[in-house]
């Protein structure tokens, strides 16, 4: 058995410390995590209790890490969204290879910048879009190739963002504000332009766009309401949207009702407590009134693309529906294909509809797939070990993992998408844009 993959972390967040290094700690087999680095050095300090390094192997940011030697194999880049190109390169010229948290860059020219970094370097770089990865995706892809349902014509397809999840992640949270993160349709939802396009192996030829921010904004606050959920707000008992509701009473989300993990553990990455959550929301932004952020990401925006191949796909991203989900319809020559999946496995759908004289419907088990559905539907995981063997060598570079090349085609559509967004949906060809 080949030695461990040697890791070091930039960025531990959600993703990077929650998600990779404590995936990396059930595989010491395959990753040894041997370096950290964050700006908070919290975060920094529990990343080193969990992950036992010295104080020698800790850094007050992912820039004091790269300027020491290579310290590893492997980079995790998961530091914020627009600082992810200049990391990434300075760790390719290290000799790093890198696990890349997605988006790449907001901006079209730092993304053909790191391709050709890679590829001058010679280091292999993933983009961690994990759906690829997920049992169900992987089953979809398998009967699309079978011809199930004949050549795949129109897709119609959603992401069904969540009302709490926007609210946290994106009017509250650290994506908010598309100056200094990613705008909503590539930071949310380059995972479904990269996950229907590869699901039905097509290119996009050109793209048009609209959206806005509907609710969201100061001009849709409530009379009475304050600008933080705790400061005596008048509105707060008819407000869904109020803070001390989703993190502590909400079915799902709220301590009060049993959970101590996503989306707590960003409000408390040392471990949540009712106390602690409510310091958090008095003083900390997951506090602040949904009506008076600095916000400025869409609630909601659809996409129309065309393809090379003259079929088409419409995609919408919305954030008012009460789960998270993502619906799809394959719809093809030989009959039509929808996929649900959602958070509980057990309302995963993958169903098939032929054109034939019974027009019956067959559908695949999707708890069946898997024993493990955690981490995007079992996608968090599945990715990392793949990347661990594929860059140890046990295994070739296989049709999963998602490369540099394919991952970036997913920004270009959807940076496309953000300009005709913002440009009265003019239409975008592609070829003319990158």
């Amino acid at each position: 058995m080949s030695r461990p993959i040697k890791v070091a972390i930039a960025g531990l967040g959600n993703r990077g410390r929650d998600n990779y290094g404590k995936i990396g700690m059930l595989y010491p087999d395959k990753m040894e995590i041997v370096a950290a680095a964050d700006i908070d050095p919290k975060k920094v300090a529990l990343a080193a209790e969990e992950f036992r390094l010295p104080k020698e192997a800790c850094f007050s940011s992912a820039e004091e890490m790269l300027a020491e030697e290579k310290l590893a194999d492997v980079m995790v880049i998961a530091t914020q969204d627009r600082q992810h190109v200049g990391h990434a390169i300075a760790a390719l010229e290290k000799g790093y290879h890198l696990l890349l948290e997605k988006p790449v860059s907001p901006e079209v020219e730092e993304c053909q910048r790191l391709a050709e970094a890679a590829k001058r370097c010679g280091r292999k770089v993933v983009v961690c879009h994990v759906l690829r990865y997920t049992p169900i995706y992987q089953k979809v892809k398998e009967l699309l190739e079978e011809g199930v349902i004949g050549d795949v014509v129109s897709i119609m397809a959603s992401e069904n963002v969540g009302w709490y999840h926007q609210a946290h992640s994106f009017v509250r949270g650290n994506w908010s504000n598309s100056k200094e993160t990613s705008p909503m349709i590539l930071q949310k939802c380059c995972h479904d332009m990269d996950l229907y396009l590869w699901l039905a192996g097509k290119t996009c030829e050109s793209v048009t766009s609209y959206g806005d921010t509907y609710l969201f904004k100061k001009e849709k606050a409530p009379a009475g309401c304050t600008k933080r959920c705790l400061d005596g707000c008048k509105v707060k008992e008819a407000c869904p949207f109020d803070a001390e509701k989703i993190y502590l009473d909400n079915e799902e989300t709220g301590f009060r009702k049993g959970n101590r993990q996503w989306p707590l553990d960003v409000l408390v990455p040392s471990g949540p407590t009712e106390e602690k959550i409510m310091e958090a929301l008095r003083e900390g932004r997951y506090g602040r009134c949904v009506y008076h952020c600095d916000n400025d990401v869409v609630d909601h925006q659809v996409v129309n693309l065309k393809m090379t191949d003259g079929t088409t796909m419409s995609f919408t991203m919305c954030a008012f529906t009460p789960e998270i989900s993502r619906y799809a319809r394959f719809m093809g020559t030989k009959g039509e294909m929808r996929v649900n999946m959602v958070g509980k496995i057990e309302n995963c759908e993958i169903s098939i509809r032929r054109f034939d004289s019974r027009m019956s419907v067959e559908t695949v088990n999707v708890a069946e797939l898997a024993g493990d559905f955690s981490g995007h539907g079992g996608g968090d995981e599945r990715m990392l070990v793949e990347f661990l063997d594929m860059i140890s060598g046990e295994k070739e570079e296989s049709s999963y993992v998602t490369s540099l090349d394919k991952s970036l085609e997913s920004h270009y559509c959807a940076l496309a998408a953000e300009y005709s967004r913002t440009h009265g949906g003019r239409p975008v060809r592609m070829a003319e844009f990158t």
